[in-house]
């Protein structure tokens, strides 16, 4: 198995309403790889941002059904995980990386 890069890992960071509630829990949302697994979560986003992380939740959210001009697709699942960091740490989405 081939190591991935940081950047390879983490797709994108979530800015929603309930990912900036999360946000005073200590806690950041972010997309990742269909096929990333915790640690290499952990370890991208402690080596991209420098903090400490305290754990990894996952989400699959499954794609809805759409149907556009009579012509019906799925769109693809997505994967998210809720990074939970340590007391003292925190991670600014808003600004670039």
């Amino acid at each position: 198995m081939t190591k991935r890069s940081a950047y390879d890992v983490i797709v994108a960071p979530v800015i929603t309403e309930k990912a900036t509630l999360a946000s005073e829990a200590n806690q950041v949302i972010f997309k990742v790889k269909p096929d990333a697994t915790k640690t290499e979560i952990k370890n991208a986003i402690e080596a991209l941002f420098k903090v400490k992380v305290k754990a990894v939740n996952t989400i699959v959210r499954k794609g809805k059904q759409k149907a556009f001009r009579g012509v019906k697709a799925v769109l693809s699942d997505t994967k998210r995980a809720v990074v939970t960091l340590e007391n003292g740490h925190s991670i600014d989405v808003t600004t670039g990386l």
